[in-house]
């Protein structure tokens, strides 16, 4: 098991060595059948920016001891915008209605109590995962976009990404995903479908576990490289201005 992937590493060692780069692959839109080839050449066949492939695989691989700074470099940020947007898709559009579906047939439709408070429980839960979405999509990405033109938004209008509301943001939907698990186990419908509710739970603890690996991603390696793009802008700025 290798501590820091390289690009002339197979591509097929990656989901060997840690199962959740199976979602990496897929939200990079990457395709199966890449038989032996190295990580450099199946990215740069399906046109995906090597550096920035490696800098998300080795940060979600080395957890807590990751040096951020050592992954940013080379970072194309258009290129990791575009893995969040395709994450977000992921959890809003399949995640979230696929575990849905699960629960409605783990403890069906009806006016048990519990049943329908746990039901109304989960949109609440999947309405806020969508609304944390939706914010980062409509404006700390154009922030971004804005950036990476060369402006730097009004302090007043602008977005800081590492602002209290982002991580609140982050923080809130952890404590929902917990709240939904205990409700769950300590207060399922008796008639429910035992096993069914099981494999629900399991799919809880699963999307919980990518979730927060996809919000310490923002937090982190994607800050990092927003903190850079603004002094980079603001420096050009500067230079601009000391010329005139």
């Amino acid at each position: 098991m290798t501590d820091k992937y390289r690009p002339s590493d197979p591509m097929s060692e990656l989901i060997s060595d840690d199962y959740r780069m199976l979602q990496v692959i897929s939200r990079f839109g990457l395709a199966f059948g890449f038989g032996d080839a190295s990580i450099q050449t199946v990215c740069r066949e399906c046109g995906v920016d090597v550096p920035t492939f490696l800098a998300v695989v080795n940060f979600i691989r080395g957890g807590d001891h990751v040096k951020v700074s050592e992954l940013v470099e080379d970072v194309d940020v258009n290129a990791l915008m575009e893995y969040l947007k395709r994450s977000h898709s992921y959890f809003v559009d399949f995640r979230l209605p696929a575990i849905k579906r699960k629960l409605l047939d783990a403890i069906g439709v009806s006016s048990n109590q519990i049943a329908v408070l746990i039901l109304k429980f989960y949109d609440e839960y999947a309405a806020e995962m969508s609304r944390h979405m939706d914010y980062e999509n409509n404006h700390v990405h154009p922030y971004v976009e804005q950036l990476l033109a060369g402006r730097l938004p009004d302090s007043e209008h602008g977005f800081h990404i590492l602002s209290h509301r982002h991580q609140d943001n982050h923080s809130s939907i952890e404590k929902s995903s917990s709240e939904l698990k205990n409700i769950l186990i300590k207060y399922y419908p008796a008639k429910s479908n035992v096993q069914l509710l099981n494999e629900v739970l399991m799919d809880i603890y699963m999307m919980e576990e990518d979730m927060l690996s996809h919000c310490r991603l923002e937090d982190y390696l994607f800050a990092e490289c927003v903190h850079r793009l603004e002094d980079e802008v603001r420096l050009r700025g500067s230079q601009q201005a000391d010329e005139e």
